[in-house]
């Protein structure tokens, strides 16, 4: 028997905002009417949800899909860090690969507080008590431990691009043009929470979140939401969905191995070698190499992250990313040589509202395959990219290409959605909602469009 094969039918995301007064329920849902309307089905078809958030209360996913239909069908909550929206999408995925479904529903949600990110829980062990203490061990300055010098997550990333520019001979500069490439690409975003465009030196002389990372470098808290329709083989052909179906081609999830804490470093503490692993295992599963890819979404939740992050990904050799980034091989050029990383303009400048952030970069991914990206479109893309990383610590790496069965031009965003969904963002209405909710619908909890 041929092993079965998974394919991504439809995508929908919300505006990344910052937190503001709609709450995780809407944010969900609004995400999830679109992912379904692009699809061309209905929650009647769905047979599996995996709904992922950070920040919520148990069983926040049946809050967000009983508005859709109360169907009975399994709904598994996820938390996996940063990394929530793609683990999701994995488990959601599984489910069809697995024949426990034909259709699944990942959906991914954050509604975040303001300011840098803090635990919930006070009273217990924290997930990342044995990284803090190697990372203040490895800098060996107890001084260090100390707010001054800005929140933890800001902190672990700045370390890696300070062991990366000791080692191999990289400045900040290098770090800071990253930044200001993102945020130039995200002018033409109109789902990104920020739009405007800082050049390098004024990335370089930004306020300073830690000893040496600014504020354009750091990704924000964020409010939104994502999510993605997963189906059969069998299932696509019986749909109709030829024209709008995209292959998962390689899907590698990995957890910390023990070079996080052997290896003393602090871009391995970073996670490093998640990435490695993962992005391995998805290459093998998709058949392809780093040269293979066109266009990526890579895990910039800190400008330094991303440089690197080039070398575990396989898109240059060890102590090279910063030659990737002079030779501007990261983004558009007018020769189609490298890679265009970030289009949406990255974490730093798209948003990063937890829960939604792996789902959103899947969205953006198909985008690109399909042809629907509007003015973030790269030419000729064959095989797009996904990174994403969480510390504690989970990396998702997924591949993704058009099938060999793939019909262009039969439609497009426009056609489904009545307008481009690439170069616009709209909410749902109350239309919206009554195409695609099942037929077990409750107006007990109504939806506060």
């Amino acid at each position: 028997m041929a092993a079965r094969k998974a394919y991504v039918v439809g995508v929908g995301m919300t505006a990344f905002t910052k937190p503001a007064d709609r709450d995780y329920p809407i944010l969900g849902l609004e995400a999830a009417v679109k992912a379904l309307i692009d699809s061309g089905l209905t929650y009647d078809d769905v047979e599996y949800a995996a709904a992922g958030y950070v920040y919520g209360d148990s069983t926040c996913g049946q809050r967000v899909l009983y508005q859709l239909g109360m169907t009975g069908i399994p709904i598994v909550n996820v938390n996996n860090n940063c990394s929530t929206g793609s683990s999701a999408f994995n488990l959601a995925a599984n489910a069809v690969l697995a024949g426990q479904a034909e259709c699944a529903l990942a959906v991914g949600f954050e509604k975040m507080a303001p300011g840098s990110l803090s635990s919930a829980f006070t009273d217990r062990a924290a997930p990342m008590e044995g990284t803090m203490s190697q990372l203040f061990e490895i800098e060996g300055d107890k001084e260090y431990e100390t707010e001054d010098f800005g929140p933890f997550a800001a902190r672990i990333f700045g370390a890696a691009g300070l062991e990366y520019c000791e080692k191999y001979g990289a400045t900040w500069d290098h770090i800071a043009e990253i930044a200001a490439k993102n945020h130039r690409h995200s002018a033409k975003n109109p789902y990104a929470q920020f739009r405007a465009t800082p050049d390098k030196d004024q990335v370089l002389k930004a306020r300073k979140i830690t000893r040496e990372v600014t504020l354009p470098m750091c990704s924000p808290t964020s409010d939104g939401g994502a999510a993605a329709i997963v189906a059969s083989e069998a299932f696509v052909k019986k749909h109709g969905l030829e024209d709008r179906a995209i292959e998962l081609a390689g899907m590698g999830v990995a957890t910390d191995s023990i070079r996080l804490y052997e290896d003393r470093s602090r871009i391995e503490l970073a996670g490093a070698d998640m990435s490695r692993r993962a992005a391995k295992i998805a290459y093998q599963q998709a058949g392809i190499g780093p040269n293979d890819v066109q266009v990526l979404e890579l895990h910039d939740c800190f400008a330094p992250n991303e440089l690197v992050t080039y070398p575990a990904l396989g898109l240059c050799a060890e102590g090279e990313a910063h030659k990737l980034v002079e030779q501007k091989l990261n983004t558009y050029n007018d020769a189609g040589k490298g890679w265009v990383v970030n289009p949406s303009g990255g974490l730093e400048s798209k948003g990063h509202p937890l829960g939604a952030t792996g789902l959103g970069m899947i969205k953006y991914m198909v985008d690109q395959l399909r042809g629907d990206a509007g003015a973030l479109q790269v030419k000729n893309v064959q095989h797009a990219l996904t990174h994403n990383i969480g510390l504690g610590g989970s990396c998702v790496v997924t591949i993704l290409r058009r099938p060999s069965f793939y019909k262009a031009g039969v439609t497009n965003s426009a056609k489904r959605f009545g307008y481009n969904a690439g170069d616009n963002v709209k909410s749902i209405t109350e239309e919206d909602l009554n195409k695609v909710k099942s037929k077990q619908f409750s107006d007990y909890l109504p939806a506060d469009l």
